[in-house]
């Protein structure tokens, strides 16, 4: 498998920004669609966005329009921008690759995102 590695997470007061990294070694994000997830305390993990090798992205309703996921290939590293926060998107956040072609799924090892004043 792949070894993914997130960065970027913090602690953010309501209305801020952040943006979390996921980078991975070589070209494996040409030929993996690449999922954000989070996790918060008691819940089950979620999809938050993702992004396909084509380019397209989806979201999850709660964060249409305040986060954008981004890839840039030459990097090897795939983002999220997430904008005017709250404190509902406190959670462990996790990258997660994935290729059926290439038989790969990975999950890198997460990144704690909260959000308070």
């Amino acid at each position: 498998q792949v070894q993914l590695v997130e960065s970027g997470g913090g602690l953010v007061q309501p209305g801020g920004s952040l943006r979390l990294s996921c980078a991975a070694p070589g070209s494996i994000f040409r030929i993996c669609d690449v999922g954000w997830y989070r996790q918060a305390p008691g819940k089950e993990r979620e999809l938050v966005a993702a992004i396909t090798t084509g380019g397209t992205t989806n979201y999850a309703d709660s964060v249409k329009g305040r986060f954008t996921i981004s890839r840039d290939n030459a990097k090897n590293t795939v983002y999220l921008r997430m904008n005017s926060m709250k404190p509902e998107d406190t959670a462990v956040y996790y990258c997660h690759a994935q290729s059926v072609t290439y038989r790969i799924d990975s999950w890198g090892q997460g990144t704690q995102v909260t959000v308070s004043s």
